[in-house]
């Protein structure tokens, strides 16, 4: 609920609990055959999974997972319209197991599927068509290898499936669970692309990729629904990700979808099931019927047209862009979400036999959308030249000069800021502040160039692109350079560091959000199976850690190792039980300070991972950020709590 200001030109100040609390409901999925519908929702002050039919309200829903200890994120229909699958963990620690619940006994406790050592975990989960009560389960029982298992859904029964055979490999099934293609990751980080015989087993090389404009490997692969295909994203001889499909028996490469100037967003790779998808593709056959791509606001392109009336109906239910999307087999409901800035994930149900639709909920309810702050894409030049995308956000109701201005600066740093909903840019623009999100050198979406761009320069180009950043506020006029602010979570938080030892006079206020503060050390405590895959992101972006020459120019670009020059004001946020970034890269920072006298808030949360993920968690980050950028930068703040 707002809260009275004193302030009559900016809005009232909206409660931190009304950004940050659980959504009141999210990640909707329709059922096979169309009658109900699965969502998270609240209960037992964490994320569950509900279940309603698909004409019912919230009030009739049956709450069918019964987690009081972590919020659920993913969860899965089945075939069989008895069981629902979801994925969790212990307090962030990211050893995802795979559970079964009894929709016809939802009291009953879920059953894990996949009980395994601490240290492995569940990678994916997809139904197996050639084996009706069954899914094919990824996960690492071997630490460094990743094996396809089939699982029995009502047994628990398991049975290998796919043998990995090297760390650096994988293989590509089809829509049956038959092998299609491999993918292999040469030592030096080459791509290289193989077709399986279906029946010898035998290997024929079909492409070879560079590995350094693929730093989180090749994405997506979708296997076509008859296994004569293989459909990625490919650069091809562009600057641009588009999607192509390769033809296994003659090896032949199609374009599927592309767009002039714009690359396919890989996004969802950072959450798949979560996060909207690179592709859409059809849940009766598997075909891919739509591509998502990158821009001021995110596009939709059509693929197969026989989707186009569906979509131009969905496209008509919100201003803003389609977000996720679940259809029933017969692909005539269909449950969509939209990406807006102001309206997050609004959800619908549309009926594509009568032409009817309505909308189902709005995960945020007491939100107003008019006392939200617009999202605008802005672009201008880094120092050497490079186009620099980013979003602004700016408080609504005051001038747009001279005001206090946090740069929000994303994770990855193989990743992307978006226009769509920020809690935190919505936070602090409605304390009064300016948002800038800027796409460095490194982010994904932008093209080729701007990925490699990124190579060898932590610390180096990737931060004077943020710095050309406030520049630029500042000569537009929006930002106060003495009261410039930094954020970041993961390589964010990296980010913020470096912002207070590589330039200590720039930022008069930083928050490191489970960042990296040791590089070398940061690499080598990441699980053994991701340093398997690490040629073409750490090791080629920033170095390998066993190499002495290398560990030592990590060493010049590890803000531990400049902590002398800190002089901002400075908030750490930390997960105890991070696998990514461990809590030493926080401790060591913080112990460096405190050991030379300085101040600095540390918020260590026990049962945390990469990332505060439980309610009272995130509420208490949030007000601790809220009241650092009030001090130090002069924002509101909400003094009654």
């Amino acid at each position: 609920m707002p809260i009275a200001t004193t302030n009559s030109s900016l809005p009232a100040l909206i409660e931190i609990e009304d950004f940050f609390a659980d959504p009141h409901f999210s990640s909707p999925s329709i059922s096979p055959d169309g009658t109900r519908l699965a969502y998270l929702a609240p209960k037992y002050g964490r994320r569950n999974v509900w279940v309603r039919g698909i004409h019912e309200d919230h009030d009739d829903a049956v709450c069918v997972t019964h987690d009081s200890r972590r919020g659920i994120s993913m969860f899965h229909w089945t075939e069989d319209s008895r069981w629902l699958l979801y994925l969790q963990d212990t307090d962030g620690n990211e050893d995802w197991h795979l559970y079964r619940v009894d929709l016809e006994a939802p009291d009953t406790p879920a059953v894990d599927l996949t009980p395994m050592a601490p240290g492995s975990r569940v990678f994916g989960v997809e139904p197996m068509r050639a084996s009706p009560g069954s899914v094919l389960v990824w996960m690492n029982e071997r630490p460094m290898f990743v094996d396809t298992f089939r699982v029995d859904v009502a047994t628990g029964k398991r049975d290998l499936h796919v043998e990995q055979s090297d760390p650096g490999s994988a293989v590509l099934l089809d829509r049956n669970g038959s092998a299609a293609f491999q993918t292999f990751e040469t030592e030096d980080g080459t791509l290289e692309i193989s077709s399986v015989d279906p029946n010898t087993g035998d290997r024929r090389l079909l492409r070879r990729l560079g590995g350094g404009e693929y730093p989180l490997g090749i994405y997506p692969q979708i296997v076509t629904p008859d296994g004569s295909g293989l459909v990625i994203g490919s650069y091809q001889d562009s600057d641009d990700l588009r999607l192509v499909r390769i033809d296994r028996d003659t090896g032949e490469e199609t374009v599927v979808c592309a767009v002039d100037g714009h690359s396919l967003c890989t996004i969802e790779l950072h959450a798949p099931g979560v996060l909207p998808p690179t592709v859409f593709t059809s849940r009766r056959t598997g075909e891919v019927i739509a591509a998502r791509f990158v821009g001021d606001r995110p596009r939709i392109e059509i693929v197969d047209p026989r989707y186009a009336e569906v979509f131009a109906r969905l496209d008509s239910l919100s201003d803003g862009v389609l977000g996720t999307l679940s259809s029933d087999e017969a692909e005539q409901r269909w449950v969509a979400t939209f990406v807006h800035d102001r309206e997050p994930a609004v959800t619908w149900l549309y009926d594509h036999s009568s032409g009817e639709s309505r909308e189902l909920f709005r995960p945020f309810p007491h939100l107003d959308p008019a006392t939200l702050a617009p999202m605008e894409a802005v672009e201008f030049p880094a120092r050497d030249g490079l186009p620099l995308h980013a979003f602004l956000t700016l408080p609504v109701g005051i001038e747009p000069r001279n005001l206090p201005t946090v740069l929000l600066v994303h994770g990855g740093p193989w990743a992307h800021d978006s226009w769509g909903y920020s809690p935190e840019a919505q936070l602090l623009a409605n304390r009064g502040y300016a948002v800038l999100q800027v796409n460095f050198r490194g982010s994904t979406g932008y093209g080729r160039r701007h990925v490699t761009s990124a190579i060898g320069e932590f610390a180096g180009a990737m931060h004077h692109d943020l710095i050309d950043a406030t520049d630029w506020a500042v000569a537009q006029g929006y930002a106060d350079p003495n009261r410039i602010g930094i954020f970041g979570g993961s390589y964010g938080g990296y980010a913020a560091l470096v912002g207070v030892t590589v330039t200590p006079g720039h930022f008069a206020a930083a928050v490191d959000y489970v960042g990296i503060s040791d590089l070398a050390n940061f690499l080598r405590s990441v699980p053994p199976f991701a340093r398997a895959r690490a040629a073409n992101n750490w090791y080629r972006y920033v170095g390998n850690p066993d190499d002495p020459t290398q560990a030592a120019d990590m060493a010049a670009r590890s803000p531990i190792n400049m902590v002398e020059k800190i002089r901002t004001p400075l908030l750490v946020a930390q997960g105890a039980n991070d696998a990514r970034v461990v809590q030493a890269e926080s401790d060591n920072i913080v112990e460096s300070l405190r050991d030379r006298g300085i101040s600095v808030e540390y918020l260590l949360a026990a049962d945390e991972g990469h990332g505060f993920a439980n309610p009272e968690n995130r509420l208490r980050l949030y007000h601790a950020v809220e009241r650092h950028f009030a001090d130090h930068l002069g924002g509101r703040c909400d003094t009654s709590q």
